[in-house]
């Protein structure tokens, strides 16, 4: 945002309207140097990779990369990458299993 002090801005800071909430839930792994553009929701165990730029809401357990971030796969609530088999998603690391929703979103089983 601009500075308050500018005079051409200064009426939309007089009230705290213009802020917008940034929502970090539950076992989110932030990488370093990650940027996460105001207003955005990050579901519960989302792992954002060092260095992404999220300009957008995350789903729960997403794996996201790059500069604008783009989701690369899953993660576990351990934060081991999800494999798929035949019936869903399996974590190689502590054996949850997580099964697709009809939202296409994934939920441990």
């Amino acid at each position: 945002p601009r500075s308050p002090r500018l005079e051409a801005v200064r009426e939309r800071y007089a009230t705290k309207k213009w802020l917008e909430p940034t929502l970090v839930r539950e076992g989110v792994t932030i990488g370093a140097n990650a940027t996460i553009v105001c207003g955005v929701t990050l579901g519960e165990y989302a792992f954002i990779a060092a260095g992404a730029l999220v300009t957008r809401d995350v789903r729960p357990y997403a794996l996201m990369l790059g500069g604008p971030a783009r989701q690369a796969g899953w993660v576990c609530c351990c934060g081991a990458r999800l494999e798929r088999f035949s019936e869903g998603w399996d974590c190689g690391e502590c054996g949850r299993k997580y099964f697709e929703g009809p939202d296409t979103q994934i939920y441990a089983a």
